[in-house]
């Protein structure tokens, strides 16, 4: 039943076996923090439900006398229940099981450089978003939580500390044991991140420096031709065409050693704002950060305040500051927001797009505008103190990448999914800098962001002439034909009524589905192709609560800020990205109120697979997700 008496040396009596002194001599005492955490400590590591004295000692280092008068303590409080059983030692066990199984518990695979936490704490997850990266959070019953994080090359390359002393020192208060192996790992990681570095000559042209011969010759001259690397100035120093500092920066990190950037760049003139709101604690952790790295980031939820946490950067640096966006809308939201949350007027800030051309301290342009050459000299020639790229996931893509080689001392990026499905979302980082954030996770537990319920509603065919025009067709066009299943219109019209006291926006990617499910809810049908005065008009009386209910195509997947949404109906578009199902789930999640999500698919066909995958994004960010059938 439990440990050997004879092996553990506890003759059952409850009383010492002799005496239990330490090297002087002198009988040992309890020192006073063996705590029912520890006695946690000794079950898990003992992997037995009910210890003896002796057990417990050793598993926490302790004598067998000096444990025993802990758990005797633990055990007068109710802490613990201690049993004399019959020609056995005396045996101990939790009093509430239910308080073991709900700990938090820390444990490490060293060699997988993974960690899975069960219950962490908010302050254990602050640690661990230090230094490692978390996988997934999906947890396994409702109000659980269990997480898994990897330590990554580009984590540690990133971690904000000023040497790697301090890295390990936070690794190991927070770890349930050291590691050598890993330890070793993360210190070899740290110089590799440390070994190129670009800097301005006294000249004015910029210098590729590396901390070895080597590591010049056989990696940089290597990797960079000659239209990159234009002179050589020493053996290990080379010097670098500006127009190719990007290229730089991407093929070096791709090779495994990112670039210390200390280049002399732009400061721009002064900008005399002031920030007139309150950051939360954890926007303000950001804010610090990235004004130490003076690059970097914000990766979080929609709704979790990165826009005012971007214009707190932007007060703190206290420079020109020209701000990218990929849209109209979202250069007219920027104003919007600069103006509430600054003591900035409307002759300090431009725009610079199709339908404005006007340069101030703050411009707002759009990717496209900045990336065009007739365009590009103009922000070119401007000094800028920082650069704001939003929805930054887009930087990759060519026709967004141009505008990307505008440089600045402080560079900022904003995305609540910088995930790309072509895997390049590695060259934001690089381009623009480190990720910084908050897991989602804490955010929804401390109630700054609401977490939304997700459903996935399969619904079958009623029609049998599209079902036969499914059955017939084949690739794309199968999947376009289950996607327009009539039958959705029909559940949408059933879920609008159920949740009629919600505003909601109905999602559907092909516009002659999109204006069938408008004229059946009698509401307006929003697209690219809707005039842009009239886009503006329904969003605002949509903000504004003159409105319920609209329609939308892929044009409000991102930024737009349509903060009152409380419902969120996705009728088509499985066939997106990941970062899609997660942006259009993320049009309902706001500090309060409520937070429904439910996508459609049609049962028996693809996109079934599809809303499983898509959705899957969000169940590693902690959001649960549930399925039904419509009957």
């Amino acid at each position: 039943m439990t440990d050997d008496p004879g092996a553990d040396g506890d003759d059952g009596s409850g009383g010492p076996v002799g005496d239990a002194r330490d090297p002087d001599g002198d009988v040992q005492t309890p020192d006073g923090d063996f705590t029912i955490d520890a006695f946690y400590d000794a079950v898990e590591a003992a992997e037995r439900p009910v210890l003896t004295a002796s057990r417990v000692a050793r598993e926490t280092d302790r004598s067998q006398a000096a444990a025993r008068e802990a758990l005797d303590a633990l055990a007068t409080e109710g802490a613990v229940e201690r049993v004399d059983v019959e020609s056995d030692p005396v045996i101990y066990y939790p009093s509430t099981w239910g308080d073991l199984a709900a700990r938090e518990r820390v444990v490490m695979f060293p060699t997988r450089r993974q960690i899975v936490v069960d219950q962490p704490t908010q302050y254990t997850r602050a640690m661990l978003a230090d230094f490692a990266h978390l996988l997934d959070s999906t947890g396994t019953d409702p109000g659980t939580r269990g997480y898994l994080y990897e330590i990554r090359q580009e984590d540690v390359w990133a971690a904000p500390f000023d040497d790697c002393s301090e890295l390990i020192a936070r690794m190991r208060s927070v770890l349930p044991r050291r590691s050598p192996h890993l330890e070793e790992w993360v210190e070899n990681q740290w110089k590799r991140a440390r070994q190129f570095r670009l800097r301005t000559h006294e000249d004015g042209y910029v210098v590729l420096s590396a901390d070895r011969e080597e590591l010049m010759g056989n990696v940089a001259r290597q990797k960079l031709d000659e239209s990159v690397l234009q002179a050589d100035l020493s053996d290990t120093e080379s010097w670098v065409n500006d127009e190719a500092i990007g290229r730089v920066k991407r093929v070096l990190y791709e090779a495994g050693y990112p670039v210390v950037d200390d280049r002399d760049l732009e400061s721009g003139e002064p900008l005399e704002v002031t920030l007139e709101a309150d950051l939360r604690a954890y926007q303000t952790d950001w804010v610090e950060r990235f004004l130490d790295q003076r690059a970097g980031v914000f990766v979080a939820p929609p709704g979790s305040g990165k826009t005012v946490a971007a214009i707190g950067a932007l007060t703190a640096v206290g420079g020109e500051t020209l701000i990218l966006v990929p849209s109209r809308e979202l250069a007219a939201q920027w104003r919007t927001e600069l103006l509430a949350h600054t003591d900035l007027d409307d002759e300090d800030i431009g725009e610079y797009h199709g339908g404005e051309k006007e340069i101030a301290p703050v411009t707002i342009a759009t990717y496209q505008t900045a990336g065009m050459d007739r365009h590009r000299s103009l922000f070119d020639s401007r000094e800028w103190g920082l650069i704001v790229y939003d929805e930054v996931q887009h930087v990759p893509a060519d026709v967004y990448r141009r505008s990307a080689d505008l440089q600045s001392k402080h560079r900022l990026g904003l995305s609540a999914t910088p995930i790309r499905e072509d895997d390049r979302e590695e060259e934001i980082f690089t381009l623009i800098g480190p990720p910084i954030g908050t897991d989602w996770g804490a955010l929804f537990d401390a109630g700054f962001v609401q977490e939304p319920e997700v459903e996935i509603r399969y619904v079958p065919w009623r029609d049998e002439a599209a079902q036969n025009e499914w059955a017939s067709a084949d690739g794309r066009q199968r999947h376009i034909a289950a996607a327009r299943n009539p039958a959705k219109i029909d559940e949408i019209r059933r879920l609008r009524e159920r949740h009629g006291d919600l505003r909601a926006l109905v999602f559907a990617d092909y516009l002659d589905q999109g204006e069938r499910i408008a004229d059946a809810l009698g509401v307006p049908f929003v697209s690219g192709e809707t005039r842009h005065h009239v886009r503006q008009r329904l969003f605002e009386e949509f903000r504004q609560g003159e409105r319920r209910t609209l329609v939308v195509s892929r044009i409000a997947d991102e930024g737009i800020d349509l903060p009152n949404a409380e419902l969120a109906i996705v009728a088509s578009g499985l066939g997106g990205s990941r970062r899609q199902g997660a942006q259009r789930a993320g049009r309902t999640m706001r500090p309060a109120g409520s937070a429904l999500v439910y996508v459609l698919a049609t049962r028996g066909t693809s996109e079934e697979d599809f809303a499983q995958r898509r959705m899957n994004h969000l169940a590693e960010k902690g959001v649960r997700i549930t399925e039904r059938t419509v009957e």
